[in-house]
């Protein structure tokens, strides 16, 4: 298998060249548009779940609050860092009692467009995702229970509960505690480039970044990566084609099978979306590989069993650039004060 640090060296292929000189921009945007759709300009309706300003607020404090883990230092914004591109930018994270975890943290950003979360969708929808960390022995390390009590001793949480939930009797509950994060994350939408380009806007696009986009369809990248979010709707085995090394696909993570318990499953995980993801090395359900030249090759040889030439993955590499988007505006939230009744942090780590 050739070295995924070596990029074979190439020519530009005509097609991509035709498109760097910015002809028809049109026909490149009616064939995108098969496969490929926009952002919405409003934040998507959630399954059981209106969206409303007081349960958005509620939602970002939540999303915020250490005091959610166990141990009182992690929180959801702690593995999706909204300042570094809604990741940790760690191969993978570290959790309670600087536990490491088992696979690279995806992006919160757009996740409220895919069709499941986590590497193998074991989580139907965000909500269903907002309880795994928390109770995760290697994340936040938490229960419910002891969630509940920490958010019941403090009236000011119990007020923004009432206001997000009205007309229940008890609003404070684990499933509301996950839905207001949803609602919260469901926000977390940035409208890149490539936007306006699919919007009709020519220009919204280098030159480079059209050939990039051109050969992205062309090659077969857009097979699983494809949709709002360019991935994030389909399940797909790693080394399609030729398995990448150990290094880059640990053995011992067979991916969804531990979801499935079926055999065709093994080494199958969620196609990863892809807005953004110049900004959340490093890459793979493994976080091995930092650089996106490389990313792009290994994908290139192990899913596509195309050698991509240096300057193919160059453009495809600036037209995932395009896929960068503005950061809606988060003002850090300030927290509800502890009272006598909240529960005291523990570093114990038990083991799972």
């Amino acid at each position: 298998m050739p070295s995924h640090r070596h990029l074979t060296l190439g020519t530009v292929s005509a097609i991509a060249i035709a498109v760097a000189s910015g002809v028809h921009a049109s026909d490149l945007r009616d064939r995108a548009l098969e496969m490929f759709a926009a952002l919405p300009s409003t934040v998507p309706a959630l399954n059981d779940n209106i969206i409303t300003d007081e349960k958005v607020d509620l939602g970002k404090a939540l999303f915020f609050d250490p005091r959610m883990s166990a141990s009182g230092v992690f929180s959801c914004n702690s593995c999706h860092n909204l300042a570094t591109g809604g990741d940790d930018n760690m191969p993978t994270s570290i959790g309670h009692g600087w536990q490491q975890g088992p696979r690279n943290s995806p992006t919160v950003l757009n996740a409220v467009f895919n069709e499941a979360q986590f590497w193998d969708g074991r989580a139907a929808d965000l909500a269903e995702q907002a309880k795994g960390p928390v109770q995760a022995g290697v994340e936040m390390a938490n229960t419910p229970d002891n969630v509940l009590a920490t958010l019941n001793s403090m009236p000011q949480y119990q007020d923004w509960f009432r206001a997000s939930f009205p007309g229940q009797d008890d609003p404070v509950t684990f499933d509301n505690f996950a839905k207001a994060i949803e609602a919260f994350e469901a926000t977390l939408i940035t409208p890149a480039p490539f936007d306006a380009f699919l919007n009709g806007d020519d220009n919204a696009l280098t030159d480079q970044q059209k050939a990039g986009l051109d050969l992205f369809m062309e090659k077969g990248c857009s097979a699983c990566h494809n949709g709002v979010n360019l991935g994030g709707t389909g399940y797909f085995p790693f080394g399609l084609i030729e398995k990448p090394g150990a290094d880059v696909l640990p053995p011992d993570d067979k991916g969804r099978f531990e979801v499935t318990k079926t055999a065709d499953d093994s080494y199958v995980f969620r196609a990863s979306p892809l807005r953004n993801i110049d900004q959340t090395a490093p890459y793979f359900h493994s976080g091995k590989v930092w650089d996106l030249r490389v990313a792009v090759a290994i994908m290139g040889t192990s899913q596509l069993g195309a050698e991509l030439t240096e300057p193919e993955v160059d453009d495809i590499v600036a037209f995932l650039g395009s896929l960068t988007g503005k950061m809606p505006e988060v003002i850090y939230p300030i927290l509800p004060a502890e009272t006598a009744t909240t529960p005291h942090p523990t570093g114990e780590v038990i083991p799972n």
